[in-house]
């Protein structure tokens, strides 16, 4: 497919049976209208309040699917936007579901920041559907596109990383996933330097938020 620019994002020509697919914070709606535009959207994932704090949203989404919903198919998805690990947890489901045809756009602009941090950390555990990631300014409009930043863990770390609890010791580690001490170690020197392992206050270790989304 050859690659050609919409107002100044640089997308490719889409083929026959894919879909563009455009996942959102939403909170207002000014960055969601402006990629919709940009990318000529075919379907969007409005990643919404779970327990609004004020009616902003639903009049924002409201709008979205009055101005865009004839010709785009808009999907909600409700999240703990409070919360950016269990928010990343739900996202990453919603990326599974679309069809492997489909291109995935991110937008991070709108809503709280621990949502926007949930969105972000989903697509970088699904960096591989993930075409470009935008943040839009207020101030110029114009959208920012971020990096998309891989969580790349071996089969080994994952292993560490679905079997580790709370304190639990590098020997009870070993034991458990039937591998030396040594090569626990290892593993868990690595996985710390990635952030995504700590140590406990009971001198075990632990998940880190960002552990727990690399596991997903």
């Amino acid at each position: 497919m050859e690659n050609y620019t919409v107002n100044d994002i640089s997308v490719q020509e889409k083929d026959e049976d894919m879909a563009r697919v455009l996942v959102s914070t939403v909170h207002t709606s000014d960055s969601i209208f402006l990629l919709a535009n940009k990318l000529s959207a075919d379907r969007i994932y409005l990643i919404k309040d779970r327990k609004p704090e004020d009616d902003l949203q639903e009049k924002s989404v409201a709008e979205i699917k009055r101005t865009l919903g004839k010709v785009i198919e808009i999907k909600e998805k409700s999240v703990d936007h409070l919360d950016a690990v269990s928010s990343a947890t739900e996202v990453v489901e919603l990326i599974d579901a679309i069809p492997n045809k489909d291109e995935i756009y991110i937008n991070i602009t709108s809503g709280k920041k621990p949502k926007a941090l949930g969105v972000l950390l989903a697509a970088y555990k699904r960096w591989d559907r993930i075409k470009k990631i935008f943040y839009v300014p207020w101030e110029s409009k114009n959208p920012v596109i971020l990096p998309i930043l891989p969580f790349k863990v071996t089969k080994s770390q994952l292993r560490i990383l679905e079997e580790i609890e709370d304190n639990q010791n590098v020997a009870e580690l070993a034991d458990k996933l039937g591998i030396t001490r040594a090569m626990a170690y290892r593993s868990i020197k690595a996985l710390k330097d990635m952030g995504l392992i700590e140590v406990a206050e009971g001198k075990g270790y632990q998940l880190t938020d960002a552990g727990r989304v690399a596991r997903l």
